[in-house]
């Protein structure tokens, strides 16, 4: 099985507008129309069986129409996306309750387009709950290139909410997507591998030597790494072929393309 933790899609009557101006802003052509179907067709292309989808919530206002798209996206075989809300939101514990209620098996947090700092009281507290709930936190991590100027999560920020919320509940089902940090991936061979968490892969294959890549793996755990590719920013059969050819072992490979997300998951 083969399970792509990191994906993104919009309603089909924004699709077009949203990616045109994310990717102007990030100098990167889509690989798909970032739609649901669009989605569905590279999965057949690469072989892929599921994909999460990690929804931003960038205004408290978003969260309902978020939220609701989430929940019907998720009825489509293969598509399974969480929820999202604002680390600013004035009530965080009733929207999670909300998002549980709904099915959504996780929630994604950006710390960058919710010009929040990862280590700030109000995502520690968000996050700690929403563990307490047994809901997946995705959080990017590092640099955004669309956003470049100020770095809202990178990895000694992120060790400090993970030091923080660990003093109340378990990170197992805590991500730090881009390999622990886009583009800051000698902090996160100090401060972040070998921690109690996962990271994804995503959008990071073009731009980390695969011998940091590999190292990043072993001293992490091949257990905690999952595949990610960042559709549409980045192309799932592409990073499929780049997994396969990494220097490790194929059983760590086959517990990066699916083995560690259908555990994390849940799925039968």
């Amino acid at each position: 099985m083969i399970i792509d933790f990191h994906t993104h899609i919009f309603p089909d009557t924004i699709a077009k507008k949203t990616i045109s101006k994310l990717g102007s802003m990030i100098a990167q052509h889509p690989y798909t129309d970032a739609t649901a179907d669009g989605l569905l067709r590279s999965m057949k292309e690469a072989g892929v069986d599921y994909s999460v989808v990690l929804p931003v919530v960038t205004r408290p206002a978003q969260f309902q129409t978020v939220n609701a798209f989430a929940a019907e996206v998720t009825k489509r075989k293969g598509i399974i996306s969480f929820g999202g809300l604002h680390p600013k939101t004035a009530d965080y514990k009733a929207e999670l309750d909300y998002i549980a209620e709904l099915g959504l098996k996780g929630i994604k947090l950006h710390p960058d387009f919710q010009d929040t700092f990862i280590d700030e009281c109000c995502y520690i507290d968000l996050i700690t709950y929403a563990l307490e709930k047994k809901l997946i936190v995705s959080i990017h991590a590092g640099k955004d290139e669309g956003l470049p100027e100020v770095v809202h999560c990178p990895p000694k920020r992120a060790l400090i909410m993970i030091q923080e919320v660990q003093k109340r509940a378990s990170t197992d089902k805590l991500i730090l997507a881009h390999t622990g940090g886009f583009a800051m991936w000698d902090a996160v061979e100090k401060y972040l591998a070998g921690q109690n968490l996962y990271m994804d892969i995503s959008f990071s294959r073009k731009e980390i030597s695969k011998e940091q890549m590999v190292r990043i793996i072993q001293n992490h755990g091949a257990d905690r790494i999952l595949f990610g590719s960042d559709s549409p920013w980045d192309g799932q059969k592409e990073t499929l072929e780049y997994v396969r050819s990494l220097g490790i072992t194929e059983e760590e490979k086959k517990c990066i393309l699916g083995e560690n997300a259908k555990t994390l998951l849940d799925l039968s």
